[in-house]
């Protein structure tokens, strides 16, 4: 049976810093009840068009109990952690913050996953190869949300 693991922000609303209206860093992951040796994230849009739309994904991280927020766009992180990053569905390596339509309200969902083992996989790979590779890997996961309203 797979392991639950809590996932947090520390906050429900999106601070601008982590908006594409503000500095579109990537927001800080805190996580507890991490039992597994390497991480892997996913952030998705569920408001774009398209199953999925993933705005971040990133793994080979090693365990840690915060990922950092600021993490720089490029496929492979050697500070302030380690982790190898993907191409998201806007076609561009890192974390794209939201920017919800004026008026409108769009709900971020953050997926981490525990892994038993680094994957097998190049640096700015997409999300439907990095979802391949996890499999038969996967010993944890935990979602949280956020929302971004302008």
């Amino acid at each position: 049976m797979m392991e639950k693991l809590t996932v947090t922000l520390g906050f429900i609303e999106f601070p601008p810093t982590y908006t594409g209206d503000g500095g579109n860093l990537s927001p800080p992951i805190r996580l507890s009840n991490l039992q597994s040796p390497y991480l892997a994230v996913f952030a998705f849009n569920p408001y774009e068009k398209g199953c999925s739309f993933c705005t971040w994904v990133a793994w080979d991280i090693p365990a840690a109990h915060q990922i950092p927020a600021g993490l720089p766009a490029i496929e492979t992180i050697e500070s302030p952690i380690h982790a190898k990053q993907g191409r998201n569905d806007y076609g561009e390596i890192g974390y794209r913050g939201p920017a919800p339509p004026q008026g409108e309200t769009q709900r971020y969902l953050f997926k981490v996953y525990g892994l038993d083992a680094l994957l097998d996989l190049p640096a700015g790979s997409e999300k439907h190869a990095v979802i391949n590779a996890m499999k038969g890997h996967v010993l944890q996961f935990g979602e949280t949300q956020a929302l971004c309203q302008r």
